[in-house]
Order: structure tokens, then sequence, then C-alpha cells
């Protein structure tokens, strides 16, 4: 099994098991590549709530610039709303789970197809 294969494998289950969401299995493929090579970065993987420049990197880098969103309160409230879903108290926000779950909250599927 190929690593792109293993991430995939622990961010379905975490969808299923922590989100309880059943994922697009096409969709989270491509939002996993999207991710680049963060993924296999230990530090980079997971999104740190508490890390206020961490989370700003993911508004700009991935709300505003891949989802096209431009309303800092909408950008807010998306970025709320994910984390909310996977759980605040979750130790484990993996950075492709979030901008998933971001994605589908958003309609923004053909954006990754």
């Amino acid at each position: 099994m190929s690593k792109l294969d293993e991430k995939f494998e622990l961010y379905s289950k975490t969808l299923v098991e922590k989100c309880n969401v059943t994922p697009d299995d096409e969709l989270l493929k491509a939002v996993i590549k999207a991710m680049g090579p963060s993924i296999y970065n230990a530090d980079g993987e997971i999104v740190a709530m508490s890390d206020k420049d961490e989370v700003t990197t993911l508004k700009e880098n991935f709300v505003k610039k891949k989802l096209g969103l431009t309303d800092d309160a909408e950008v807010d409230q998306i970025v709320e709303k994910a984390f909310e879903i996977i759980g605040k108290s979750n130790p484990r926000k993996y950075r492709a789970v979030v901008c998933y779950l971001m994605v589908v909250e958003l309609g923004k599927e053909a954006l990754f197809k």
C-alpha cells in the first residue's frame, strides 16, 4: 500500500468515526492530493486550532485562495464549523479532513473534480 493510500485510509476512517461523515472517496482523494507534501509531515498534517498563525494560514491559503471565499466573517464561520464537526477537543485535527469538511459544507466539490 502506498503512503497516499495509507493517508486516504486514515482520513476516511477519521471522517466516519470522528465526524459521522461518509466521505466521497473520489473527492477525499482529490482534497488529499491538493494538500501536497504537508500530509507527510507530522506537524503539517495536523491543524492546531489554538495556534492563531496556523489557523490564519489555513484561512488564507485554503479557504480564500483555493475555495474562493472573500468575506472574513464567512471564512471564520466555515473554519469554526469544520472544527466543531471534527471535535474541538479532538487532538488529531487532520488538515485534509478539516479541508474536506469545508469543501463539502460550502458545496465546492466541483473545484476538486
